[in-house]
């Protein structure tokens, strides 16, 4: 009799799960973006959600909620209603770094959160204005010694990629220089091009149109291979600077709150993956200067856990922890 009380449990629930994901969504999808209109996050996040409207015949609702290097957003969708209807798109920062750099985080990542995929993954770019005397790393890092202490550089915010990679630099160069946070790069890439940021670490999306104008000069990326975009300008490896630290990259996740249903999460997952393959994609993400990934909830996992010892050694060696 208590099998059988089992085996009829189970059905129900087998039969609220698959319910509960032919029924997903009943309303408008909102997607949280922890970042400013205009940087590369609102860009892609805007790209993203624009095709998974198409996945689901409902409304997916872009709603950026910047500010903390991306917690608050972050933490907004970790205490929203468990029932998809909420996502999260994010870039790395909230997700990967902020444990590393700050103590009190409003939330953890694998007990809070449900990431269902990275979806892709962005290059980082050593970026000066173009009145900063310098058109390679040899003369970067002569012309940052000679204004040594007197310099500034600009980020994504405290925590992020861009920050500890070139807090690191600094660091290990012997250059002195204040960082400045912002909310997002939209700002960051106008206040560069005016000059009130000689440099700092920016990714192609929102630089490319002041590259192109020469108000903002690439010195080099921070991969392993030459962007498409940007087929001229060096890898900091090809200007001499081999570092580990100095190959850094941005993650695109979406996530949901813990406690999504797991057909739910199944078919994002599956939508996710879809969407960052599909050729007209992956020829998008290649112009805005980002590969495609569209990995699983499990790819995630292995990732965040493998990255975690190199994040903390940057954070150590750049001492950026709580900066």
């Amino acid at each position: 009799m208590q099998f059988i009380k089992i085996v009829i449990a189970a059905a129900a629930l087998a039969c609220s799960g698959f319910s509960s994901a032919q029924s997903y969504p009943t309303r408008p999808v909102t997607l949280v973006v922890p970042a400013a209109p205009g940087g590369g996050t609102d860009i892609l996040g805007r790209v993203f959600a624009e095709q998974l409207k198409k996945r689901l015949n409902q409304p997916v609702l872009v709603d950026n909620k910047a500010g903390a290097s991306g917690m608050i957003g972050t933490q907004a969708v970790a205490k929203a209603a468990p029932d998809g209807h909420t996502l999260l798109f994010t870039y790395s920062s909230p997700i990967y770094y902020a444990q590393h750099t700050f103590n009190n985080v409003p939330y953890d990542v694998k007990r809070d959160l449900a990431v269902i995929s990275e979806v892709a993954t962005n290059t980082m770019i050593l970026v000066v204005n173009k009145d900063v005397p310098a058109r390679n790393m040899k003369e970067f890092i002569a012309w940052a010694r000679k204004e040594k202490g007197h310099l500034s550089y600009g980020s994504l915010g405290t925590g992020s990629g861009g920050h500890l990679t070139a807090a690191y630099l600094s660091k290990t160069q012997g250059l002195e220089m204040v960082h400045v946070p912002y909310k997002s790069e939209a700002p960051f890439a106008q206040d560069l091009a005016a000059g009130m940021v000689p440099w700092g670490m920016g990714t192609l999306a929102p630089m490319l149109p002041l590259i192109q104008s020469g108000r903002v000069r690439p010195i080099a990326v921070l991969s392993e291979k030459r962007l498409q975009g940007l087929p001229n300008v060096p890898t900091m490896k090809e200007e001499g600077f081999p570092d580990p630290e100095l190959v850094t990259m941005s993650w695109f996740v979406l996530a949901a709150p813990a406690g999504t249903p797991k057909p739910v999460l199944e078919l994002l997952e599956k939508h996710a993956r879809e969407i960052a393959h599909a050729p007209a994609m992956k020829a998008r993400l290649e112009e805005l200067g980002m590969d495609a990934v569209g990995g699983s909830a499990a790819d995630f996992r292995r990732n965040f856990d493998a990255t975690g010892p190199l994040i903390e050694k940057l954070v150590k060696i750049s001492g950026a922890r709580n900066e």
